[in-house]
């Protein structure tokens, strides 16, 4: 299986070692989100707009281990996207944004410059 990967799991950054045992296959842009700072980490949103990414192929378990991280508590559903490397879950945000920080490159690395 694949995911879609946008922020702080994204190689380089601080959760990406929960992708230690996953396969890069490449960067991908998400059509119809919008990305938004959530502190140390982003929430992506159905919206006018695009968000960049990785793609990686997974395993059940590390599937699990994600799920346990992303949707407890609700914060996150997991969706079933399109890639050019086949079809991947994403993790969606799903509570408001309102007051939270636009990222309109839709680039969580470009947080800082806004």
């Amino acid at each position: 299986m694949r995911i879609f990967v946008y922020g702080s799991l994204r190689r380089k950054q601080g959760n990406s070692h929960w992708m230690t045992n996953a396969q890069w296959l490449g960067d991908h842009c998400v059509e119809d989100y919008q990305l938004y700072s959530l502190g140390h980490y982003p929430g992506a949103v159905p919206g006018d707009g695009s968000v960049l990414g990785e793609v990686y192929r997974i395993d059940a378990a590390t599937l699990g281990e994600l799920d346990a991280l992303r949707t407890a508590g609700g914060e996150y559903k997991r969706q079933l996207i399109q890639t050019p490397y086949g079809s991947a879950w994403m993790y969606v945000y799903q509570r408001p944004v309102e007051g939270k920080k636009f990222i309109p490159t839709g680039n969580w690395l470009d947080r800082d410059q806004y």
